[in-house]
């Protein structure tokens, strides 16, 4: 799994196309997320793709994009921000 370095201000996310989105009843910062494709949790700073479920509870594949691959996650690591960790 891959994460934001612990030594990266999360802010930085916003200069490649990261929407920070906040807790309604706090008014915090709680991810960022990326063209409905990746978000990055604030806590433990990983990485996730963003998967959007059919009404049966079952990932509907034609939403799932691939895009932020090519896109975020390239420039992440080339702008080395991200780390891998654990499997």
């Amino acid at each position: 799994m891959l994460k934001i370095k612990d030594i990266v201000d999360l802010k930085e996310l916003e200069k490649f196309g990261f929407k920070p989105k906040y807790n309604e009843d706090t008014g915090k910062i709680e991810r960022y997320i990326y063209n409905n494709s990746m978000v990055i949790n604030i806590k433990d700073r990983k990485m996730y793709p963003f998967r959007k479920y059919n009404e049966y509870s079952e990932i509907d594949l034609e939403y799932f994009k691939a895009d932020f691959v090519e896109e975020a996650l390239y420039d992440l690591i080339k702008a080395d921000l991200v780390e891998k960790v654990g499997e």
